[in-house]
C-alpha cells in the first residue's frame, strides 16, 4: 500500500546552534555519540570526527510524535507488530501516534493555529506542506544529507532538487521514491468465476461488458461483477482503456495536456466516453451501487469472500494477495489472478497506462521544529529507508522471512520460511504497509527480484509474481505533473476546491445517468459550472507549474 493517508519552541536563528548543542538534552530527543571535543595544543577545541559526531540509533533512546493528515488513517499501535517491536526493542525508538479522528484538515489548522505540531507530518506534497515552510515550522534537512547518506545514495541529486522547496532547501523526506516504474494499478480476476464461466477472451473493453453480464447472469445478486474499490478508484481506472497513453494522472489533477497546456477535464473525449461506459455499467447494476460511498472494509470484506468477479483499483494487489491466500487454502481452485489492462478495440494493448508512478513516489514525511532533535529523526528515517529499515518492515525481524546480508551488504538473504509461510508474511506486510512512510522502492523491488527469479513460479510472492509480469509494465512515469496545486487559501486555491466539488458531484451524477446522452448533458454544466467558478485561471497556475517541472527534468 501505498496509503493515501497519514510545541514551537525552537526559533530559526537558533536552530543550527541548536541541533549542535542538544547532546545535552533529555526528553523525547536522544543524543548525539560524541564526548566532548578533546583541547588541542594552543587551548582550542579539536572538532569531533564525522562518525563519533553522528546518531547511532540503538545507543541512545528515541521518541518522537508522528501525525499522518489524512482523514482515513490510522497508525498501527507502534510496538505491538513484530516488526515495530523489533525496532523498538534493538533500535530504542518509540513513535508516538497522533490521529487525524477523520477530520485531517481541520487537524492541520487547528495545530497550526496552536503552534503545537507533532514532531513529525506524513503527508502529501504542496500546499500544505509550503504553509508550514512559510510559516517556519520545518527543519531543513541539507545538513544532514552526507552524514546519513541513505537517502542521497537511493534517491540521487536529481530527485532530491525535484523536492526542494522554492527557498533552495529540502524539507521533504519522500515516501516510494523510484527511478524505475513501479505501481500496482490494474485489473484482479477471479479464478473460480472465471473458469465456472468457461475461462473467455477478456482483453478489450467489449470482452469486459460481455464478461461482467455473464457474471450478472449466473450470480445475479450474490457477486459483485465489477468492484472499483473506494472512491471510484475503478472507474479512474478504466479511464486509461479508451486512449493509447492516457494517464489517469490526468483525472487527479483535473487537467488534460493538449500541446504545452492543460484542458479540461470535462471537455476530454476520453474522459467522457469512458464515464458513457462506466454509467452503462453502473445502469445495468454491473458495478457496486455504493461504489463511490462504501468503506475500504467493505471491499476487503467482499474480496475476501470471493464475491467479486473483477476488481480494479489503483492498487488492489494487497488486498487481493491476502484473499488469495486465504481462498486457496480452503479451495485449490479458487484465489485471484490479474489480467493486462483492458484495452478499446484496435487500440494497442502494450500502451494501456491504468496506473501512474512518479520518481519523487508517493507523499512525503516531514520534521516540524517542535522536535526536540530533528537530527535524531532524520537519522532515524534515513535508516528507515536503508536496506535494514526497509527489510524489518517488509520482511519482518531477522532470523523470520530473512537473516542478514549478502557480501554486497544490501541484498537480504531470504530463508525457507519466505516461501512455506507465504501467509504469514502477507498479514504481517498487511500492518506494516501503514507504518511505511519513507519506502525504497529500488531497494524493495530489486531484493524481491533477485530472490524470487530464483523460484519457480508458484512459489512466488502472489504480488510479486503479477508486479513483475504485468503492473510495473503497465504505469506510466507521471513526474511531470507533480506539486501543480495551488495554496488552499490564494485566489487558484479557492477556486480549485469550487472545482473538486464540482467534478465529485458531477461524476457521481453521471454514474446515474439514464444514457449517453444525460452523460454528456451532465458534463456539459460540470464545464460551464467550472468556467463560471474560474476553472481557466486554475488551468493556467497549473499549467505553468507543470511546464516548470518539465524544464527541471530537463535539468533547465
Amino acid at each position: 500500500m501505498r496509503l493515501r493517508k497519514k510545541s514551537l519552541t525552537t526559533s530559526m536563528t537558533a536552530l543550527l546552534a541548536a541541533a549542535l548543542m542538544l547532546s545535552a538534552c533529555g526528553g523525547g530527543g536522544g543524543t548525539k555519540t560524541a564526548d566532548p571535543a578533546p583541547a588541542g595544543e594552543n587551548g582550542t577545541s579539536t572538532p569531533p570526527t564525522e562518525a563519533s559526531d553522528k546518531f547511532v540509533l540503538g545507543e541512545t533512546p528515541l521518541e518522537f510524535s508522528f501525525y499522518g493528515h489524512y482523514n482515513e488513517y490510522t497508525m498501527p499501535p507502534w510496538g505491538q507488530d513484530e516488526s515495530s517491536k523489533w525496532i523498538k526493542e534493538n533500535k530504542k525508538v518509540t513513535v508516538n501516534a497522533i490521529h487525524s479522528q477523520g477530520n485531517a484538515q481541520q487537524k492541520f489548522n487547528t495545530m497550526i493555529a496552536s503552534t503545537e505540531l507533532p514532531d513529525v507530518m506524513w503527508m502529501d506534497r504542496g500546499p500544505d506542506v509550503e504553509k508550514l515552510r512559510q510559516a517556519d515550522m520545518l527543519v531543513p534537512f541539507d545538513e544532514y544529507l552526507d552524514k546519513y547518506p541513505n537517502l542521497k545514495e537511493w534517491m540521487g541529486d536529481e530527485g532530491l532538487n525535484m523536492l526542494r522547496s522554492p527557498d533552495g532547501k529540502l524539507y521533504q523526506f519522500p515516501n516510494w521514491y523510484t527511478n524505475q516504474p513501479n505501481g500496482n494499478a490494474g485489473y484482479v480476476v477471479n479464478k473460480k468465476i472465471y473458469k465456472e464461466l468457461g475461462e473467455p477472451k477478456l482483453e478489450t473493453t467489449d470482452d469486459l461488458y460481455e464478461y461482467l453480464k455473464a457474471v450478472k447472469a449466473k450470480y445475479g445478486d450474490q457477486v459483485v461483477p465489477y468492484e472499483p474499490h473506494v472512491q471510484g478508484q475503478g472507474i479512474e481506472v478504466m479511464y486509461s482503456a479508451f486512449a493509447e497513453n492516457a494517464l489517469t494522472r490526468w483525472i487527479s489533477i483535473r487537467g488534460v495536456p493538449n500541446g504545452d497546456k492543460l484542458t479540461s477535464i470535462f471537455t476530454d473525449p476520453i474522459f467522457r466516453e469512458s464515464m458513457q461506459y462506466s454509467a452503462k455499467l453502473f445502469r445495468e447494476k454491473l458495478i457496486s451501487q455504493d461504489a463511490m460511498t462504501q468503506t475500504a472494509d467493505q471491499v476487503k470484506e467482499k474480496v475476501n469472500t470471493g464475491r467479486v468477479a473483477v476488481y480494479a483499483a489503483s492498487s488492489p494487489t494487497e488486498n487481493a494477495m491476502n484473499a488469495h491466500a486465504e481462498l486457496t487454502a480452503k479451495d485449490p481452485e479458487a484465489g485471484y489472478f490479474m489480467i493486462w489492462p483492458i484495452h478499446k478495440e484496435g487500440l494497442d494493448k502494450n500502451k494501456i497506462f491504468p496506473g501512474t508512478y512518479t520518481q519523487l513516489g508517493w507523499n512525503v514525511s516531514v520534521i516540524t521544529k517542535s522536535a526536540k532533535d530533528p537530527e535524531a529523526i532524520f537519522a532515524f528515517l534515513d535508516w528507515y529507508t536503508g536496506p535494514e529499515g526497509q527489510s524489518v518492515l517488509m520482511w519482518g525481524p531477522p532470523g523470520g522471512y530473512w537473516d542478514g546480508f549478502e557480501e554486497d551488504g544490501v541484498t537480504p538473504k531470504f530463508t525457507e520460511k519466505y516461501v512455506t509461510d507465504a501467509a504469514g508474511l502477507g498479514k504481517l506486510q498487511a500492518i506494516t504497509t501503514n507504518l511505511h512512510w519513507n519506502g525504497n522502492t529500488v531497494f524493495v523491488d530489486t531484493a524481491k527480484a533477485k530472490y524470487e527469479s530464483t523460484l519457480p513460479e508458484e512459489q512466488r510472492n502472489w504480488s510479486t509474481r503479477w508486479q513483475y509480469e504485468i503492473t510495473w509494465k503497465t504505469q506510466a512515469n507521471a513526474t511531470e505533473y507533480i506539486n501543480l496545486d495551488p495554496a488552499p487559501d490564494s485566489e487558484e486555491g479557492i477556486i480549485r476546491q469550487r472545482v473538486e466539488d464540482i467534478f465529485t458531484e458531477s461524476r457521481a451524477k453521471a454514474l446515474y445517468a439514464k444514457d449517453d446522452a444525460e452523460v454528456l448533458a451532465i458534463l456539459d454544466k460540470a464545464e460551464a459550472d467550472a468556467q463560471s467558478a474560474g476553472y481557466d485561471k486554475l488551468l493556467a497556475f497549473k499549467t505553468t507549474k507543470w511546464q516548470e517541472n518539465v524544464a527541471k527534468m530537463k535539468g533547465q
